[in-house]
């Protein structure tokens, strides 16, 4: 009898040591990144946006873990990226900084490519990114943002569960969905055409408003509301 337990006791053993050397194996996983600061805003209303070249803020990409859950500081791991490089630029430590050609808002990214553990990084899936939303404020003599006295305003709006970001030419005005609304202005009888570029995993579903369809040229003559959809 003795030796049916002890050996239902060296089992029971061996599959405990088992599951804690499987469980000790896990690579830490990344889960997702998160951008400090997740806003950033250059220049004013009532300052040239050339002036604004070469204003600069540091970035940190923090990645969160599982097995065990932790928090660290990634920020020369990931892969920066910016959607607009005619208006903000980052380098790959991260450093965000106006060009001076353009205004408007755009997206920042931090990515993640691979889920080696060559450095002690994995991730969960083959891509794990994090935004942040840089902004350069549009010269206004008037203050107000935007353009000149008169002129007629073009206003942005984003409907759908996705991400993207509507620019404009002329003026390479750039309006990223994390905003919500945007409002920039032309002088009257200027063609404007609206470009809609999907973020990630996400689809443009076309505009509405002034304009529809998956193209927009607006002949803007009066303030006009564009919507555009991502899903």
């Amino acid at each position: 009898m003795s030796r049916k337990w002890f050996s239902v006791t060296a089992l029971v053993i061996a599959a405990i040591v088992l599951l804690s050397v499987s469980s000790c194996g896990n690579k830490q996983e990344l889960t997702s990144i998160s951008i400090q600061p997740g806003v950033e805003t250059f220049g004013a209303s009532n300052i040239p946006v050339i002036d604004d070249t070469g204003l600069n803020v540091q970035l940190r990409a923090l990645g969160t873990y599982v097995h065990p859950p932790v928090t660290k500081d990634i920020t020369d791991q990931v892969i920066w990226a910016s959607n607009t490089v005619d208006m903000v630029t980052v380098t790959p430590a991260g450093l965000i900084a106006a060009t001076g050609n353009a205004c408007g808002g755009t997206l920042i990214s931090a990515t993640v490519q691979t889920n080696a553990d060559a450095s002690g990084l994995s991730a969960s899936g083959a891509v794990v990114t994090g935004y942040m939303t840089a902004n350069v404020v549009c010269f206004s003599s008037t203050g107000g943002g935007g353009g000149g006295i008169g002129e007629p305003t073009l206003t942005i709006n984003f409907a759908g569960a996705g991400t993207g970001i509507v620019s404009t030419s002329p003026s390479g005005f750039s309006c990223p969905s994390t905003d919500i609304s945007c409002v920039t202005s032309f002088p009257t009888g200027t063609p404007v055409t609206l470009t809609a570029t999907p973020v990630g995993t996400s689809v443009f579903g076309g505009f509405a408003g002034g304009c529809t369809g998956t193209t927009c040229t607006i002949l803007l003559q009066s303030n006009t509301t564009v919507t555009a959809t991502f899903n």
